[in-house]
């Protein structure tokens, strides 16, 4: 398994395309009222939370453990608590990061592996019956 994820480190594009993935991640976010649900669930600037996500994917998909050297283990769902997650925050948040990825032609395979794998941590992320 940790092979496969530092391949996912490699195969996204490094750092680099990384950051562009998750800075489009939260521009659509910020712009696209689909997505206001969770945008709602943010503080006014992303900035901050741009960057715990790109931290967090870094070192999830075998990169540098960027968020685990400044936080320590990620506890995703103890630090999610506060918020109300339900199915359409879930959904939201896959929408966004399919049109993410998309937006910055990450190959079709890989899209749908990491969908896969962020669905189940979405899910699992659930606190909020709807």
């Amino acid at each position: 398994m940790e092979e496969e994820k530092s391949k996912l480190f490699e195969l996204i594009g490094g750092a680099e395309k990384l950051r562009e993935l998750v800075d489009r991640f939260y521009d659509l976010m910020a712009l696209e009222s689909e997505f206001a649900g969770i945008r709602a669930l943010h503080p006014p600037t992303l900035e901050g939370s741009r960057d715990k996500l790109y931290w967090f994917l870094s070192g999830w998909m075998g990169g540098p453990n960027l968020y685990i050297e400044q936080f320590g283990h990620p506890r995703l769902r103890a630090r999610h608590m506060p918020y109300a997650i339900g199915i359409s925050e879930r959904d939201q948040w896959l929408r966004c990061m399919a049109l993410a990825m998309q937006d910055e032609n990450i190959a079709q395979e890989l899209q749908e592996h990491l969908l896969t794998s962020f669905y189940q941590t979405a899910d699992w992320m659930r606190n909020h019956a709807e």
